[in-house]
């Protein structure tokens, strides 16, 4: 399919799409929140696929290839995103926070005590990754939160499988020193 589609075969293209997407996005979605963000990113990634295809020499899988493209594209664009912050106060919608105000009518007072405990522990966690690079980000997610094996990142990310050992080594140390500083609790 990829030599079909490299030759401009259109249907070859639109196979690999949706052959593919699922892993694209379960990538995507690892490094964004929003779903928009996510599919914006899995587009620029089938994007880039379709233009860099002739990168593609055939060592490993495609599969692999396509997942580190993925991984570097979204890791570009944290890092371009992170070089202009933008308020955080903008990002629920309209319907969003209608939908959080109905939510929150609608369960009695120990239900709601519980959900935003368990809102406010996902919040920090988010607040807590945001603060890490966006490499131990992933080797965090992918390891300790989808339980991906060394090797699944490594060909993921392109690095070497020790490469991924020492950086969540190093990104779970890094983790636990944001969170400690988080709590205002010395080392």
């Amino acid at each position: 399919m990829v030599s079909l589609a490299r030759e401009g075969n259109e249907r070859a293209f639109e196979e690999i799409v949706r052959r593919y997407s699922p892993r694209v996005f379960r990538i995507a979605g690892k490094f964004f929140r929003q779903p928009a963000q996510v599919e914006d990113a899995a587009q620029e990634s089938f994007l880039k696929a379709y233009t860099q295809l002739s990168g593609y020499v055939g060592r490993g899988s495609f599969e692999g290839w396509l997942a580190r493209l993925t991984t570097n594209l979204c890791i570009n664009i944290l890092r371009s995103s992170n070089r202009r912050p933008e308020s955080m106060a903008s990002e629920l919608t309209h319907d969003e926070a209608e939908w959080v105000d109905s939510q929150l009518a609608n369960v009695s007072a120990e239900q709601h005590r519980s959900s935003e405990r368990g809102r406010v522990a996902a919040d920090l966690a988010e607040k807590v990754l945001s603060q890490l690079s966006p490499d131990d980000r992933l080797v965090l997610t992918s390891i300790d939160g989808d339980h991906l094996s060394v090797t699944e990142v490594a060909e993921m990310t392109g690095w070497s499988k020790s490469k991924v050992k020492v950086q969540a080594f190093r990104a779970r140390r890094r983790m636990r020193k944001a969170v400690e500083e988080l709590l205002g609790r010395p080392r």
